[in-house]
């Protein structure tokens, strides 16, 4: 791998399309990647262990993603602090934000472990998981459960190194770790030799190790290469949490992280009302859900991007460059995500066929339904990298205001309403409508909205002397093994 410090680009400098634009394609490959990993381990699990173990998995999926969307929103306040402190050149504030944040994470992650292990029967219960679901539930759950710290913690240091402008390094280990999780999954699920088969507990115990062994990793790797942002001897002060910068991660982090809960308690409405037309039509939703993942992965992707270098160019006070750092990412957006929407149209069954046998009822709905929603996903991809923009100053609320509005206020009561009348097309049709409703609403905020004037730390953000923000340049210099230097 190349040199960590060699990947920390300066946000803040240099031509802002090529920048943003190999900024972003890691972020979108570890997302593919993730998406790649979820989609082979089911595979593995409903073919070769049965229905009942994939809908424990399914229902133990659900409750994984909910713990980890609160803590994306807490990693991604991280990140816009450490942005906006490396973008002001300030080390010992960044450092400060990495040692709080480290803190945080390692006593949250300790404490939703041990609450989820002890108590999995128990959550299961009330999420009513089918019985003959349960005993797969509960021995996946609860190594899934004993993964978490090193799932969240994993996550911050990603996190943390994207606010710094690296997003390469993340990528690299993100490979590694999914490459491990996948060889790993068919020889502890069905045993080899010494190895025992332990079933549906070894695709979780592959998790849990790839995860360890990709955290540790990456730790020794940034140490070696004495990363900048690492805590070393004489600094350890800095993991003493500090008041103010909790705080931020609690009160900006929280309402990023409901952003992920709004959209997909949105979605369990949406499937229940799909759920009405049968299962036929059950299926094709199901199946052109799986294509929509990968049509909003580009617009997520460089959403993240976005604000990692808004962050960074607001910490130095850069305003000049985030109008052009906006119309980059809308652009990039329209481009990418607009390739991905133009080839489902250019093979729309095709697609599908993938998922839904060729021959039955389920991919007609399928096709049709598609060619009423996918075109929307352009809207509201533009909607997240707007998004992107204005949390970057620490304009975190209107965001999650905003998609509540379009999802729980105009597409589900949309769908609800009109249902009798146009029956399952009035699902369809709500979704372009919450995603028009979405991107007028962010686009409103981002010309007319007061983001520009928000903090991520309270106060007067032209004014950040207390935040050390505005202290004087820090040389963000590291010694290469050959030792040129590198700024980060």
């Amino acid at each position: 791998m190349p040199a960590a410090n060699a990947r920390h680009v300066a946000l803040t400098e240099g031509p802002i399309a090529n920048t943003l634009l190999m900024f972003s394609l890691p972020i979108l490959g570890a997302n593919v990647l993730q998406s790649l990993n979820a989609s082979i381990n089911a595979i593995w699990i409903g073919h070769f262990l049965g229905e009942a173990a994939l809908t424990a998995v399914s229902n133990a999926n659900l409750i994984l993603f909910f713990l980890l969307g609160v803590v994306f929103g807490i990693s991604m306040a991280n990140t816009i602090l450490v942005g906006q402190a490396v973008g002001a050149r300030d080390i010992a504030q960044a450092k400060r934000v990495v040692g709080t944040s480290a803190g945080f994470f390692v006593v949250l992650s300790m404490t939703v472990a041990i609450l989820g292990y002890v108590f999995t029967a128990q959550i299961l219960d009330a999420m009513s998981t089918p019985a003959d679901a349960q005993p797969f539930a509960i021995a996946y759950l609860r190594v899934i459960f004993s993964a978490l710290p090193s799932m969240y913690f994993y996550s911050f240091l990603m996190m943390t190194l994207r606010g710094a402008g690296d997003s390469h390094t993340p990528f690299y280990f993100m490979l590694m770790s999914v490459a491990l999780d996948i060889a790993l999954n068919p020889l502890l699920i069905f045993g080899l030799g010494p190895v025992p088969a332990l079933g549906i507990a070894g695709s979780a115990l592959a998790t849990l190790i790839a995860q360890t062994a990709a955290l540790l990793g990456l730790l020794a790797y940034l140490y070696r290469r004495k990363h900048f942002l690492g805590l070393y001897r004489g600094e350890l002060h800095y993991l003493k949490p500090n008041p103010r910068l909790l705080r931020a991660l609690v009160v900006k982090g929280l309402p990023m992280g409901l952003q992920m809960v709004v959209i997909s308690s949105s979605a369990l409405v949406m499937i229940s009302l799909v759920n009405a037309y049968g299962s036929q039509t059950t299926a094709a939703y199901g199946a052109a859900s799986q294509l929509w993942t990968y049509i909003q992965m580009p617009s997520l992707a460089v959403g993240a991007a976005v604000s990692s270098m808004a962050a960074q160019n607001v910490g130095a006070q850069r305003w000049d460059r985030i109008s052009r750092i906006t119309g980059v990412g809308v652009s990039y957006n329209l481009l990418l995500t607009g390739a991905l929407v133009a080839v489902v149209y250019l093979f729309n069954r095709g697609a599908l066929g993938i998922f839904l046998p060729g021959d039955g009822v389920a991919i007609g709905i399928a096709q049709h339904l598609n060619a009423i929603v996918v075109w929307s996903f352009l809207f509201f991809g533009l909607s997240f990298v707007l998004f992107g923009v204005v949390r970057a100053t620490g304009a975190v609320m209107p965001p999650l205001i905003i998609l509540a509005v379009a999802l729980w206020f105009v597409r589900v009561p949309f769908a609800w309403m009109l249902r009798d009348r146009f029956g399952a097309d009035a699902v369809w049709w709500s979704f372009p409508l919450g995603s028009l409703v979405a991107v007028t609403l962010a686009a409103a905020y981002y010309r007319w909205g007061n983001w520009r004037h928000a903090s991520m730390l309270g106060g007067d953000p032209q004014q950040a002397a207390s935040t050390g923000l505005d202290v004087p340049a820090t040389p963000l210099l590291a010694t290469e093994p050959d030792g040129a230097e590198g700024r980060a």
